[in-house]
């Protein structure tokens, strides 16, 4: 191969990695820096991360801006705000802040109503009852979360309910990361852990279902949803979830690879 044709290739060979690269980064966001203000709605606002340190807090600052560079949220018949995004974004972060690197690839998009909504996505007008605080899409909706912005508020403002819908989706999607929603998070447990832990949710769901347990009811409908419940919990009051389930707590400790701060 003459010294031209070697010219040519190797110019042939920078398009190609030019074009690859290019396609690679459509769809996605500019990553932000930070806005300093931001820390302050953060410690007023999510208790997880007010009890960081604070060298952990500016990673939790730079793991938020990363997914909002990767993911878009819009509003429904709504303007955002910027504390629909800081809490959004934490939410995101919450579960998966015990990994060093992680990207939600099974998610595109949030759609973000003022209300909760009905299996329509209605959340005004005389449809059917509203009753839906957030859901992970299939279908048509597929690589999409659709969250109620009454109920993403909620979760933050009591932090003694053990209950927050925005980490509950979040934790569905990770759950989904093996493209089925059925409980046992693949990706995060070991497969050693996966009898016990099936085990460990089909106890503590009998309890439930017979009002044995101080775990949200709604966790007892099946292995996915008491995944997300108890995570839910894990993530509000890890303090009182050692105390009553401590065989729980030890074992999502081992699945999130965190120990919540209280």
């Amino acid at each position: 191969m003459n010294s031209v044709s070697i010219f040519y290739t190797l110019i042939f060979g920078l398009i190609l990695l030019l074009i690859a690269y290019s396609i690679s980064r459509i769809g996605r966001k500019k990553e932000e820096p930070f806005p300093k203000h931001w820390h302050s709605l953060l410690e007023k606002n999510v208790l997880f991360y007010h009890n960081l340190s604070k060298g952990r807090q500016v990673v939790f600052q730079q793991r938020m801006m990363q997914f909002l560079s990767e993911v878009y949220i819009d509003g429904v018949q709504l303007e955002l705000q910027e504390l629909d995004k800081i809490l959004i974004a934490a939410s995101a972060i919450i579960p998966i802040f015990g990994f060093e690197e992680w990207h939600y690839t099974n998610l595109s998009g949030i759609l973000l109503y003022s209300d909760y909504f009905n299996g329509d996505l209605e959340f005004d007008g005389n449809g059917e009852s509203r009753n839906i605080a957030g859901l992970v899409g299939n279908g048509r909706f597929e690589k999409q979360m659709i969250l109620s912005r009454k109920a993403l508020y909620h979760g933050f403002e009591n932090s003694n309910d053990k209950s927050n819908t925005a980490i509950h989706e979040f934790v569905h999607l990770i759950d989904k990361m093996d493209d089925f929603t059925d409980g046992i998070p693949e990706r995060l447990l070991k497969h050693g852990y996966t009898i016990p832990w099936l085990k460990l949710i089909h106890k503590e769901m009998e309890a439930i279902n017979d009002n044995h347990s101080d775990i949200r009811k709604y966790g007892g409908t099946n292995e996915a949803e008491f995944f997300a419940v108890a995570s839910e919990y894990f993530f509000e009051r890890p303090d009182l979830l050692e105390k009553k389930h401590p065989e729980l707590y030890k074992m999502l400790v081992q699945c999130f690879k965190q120990k919540p701060a209280i």
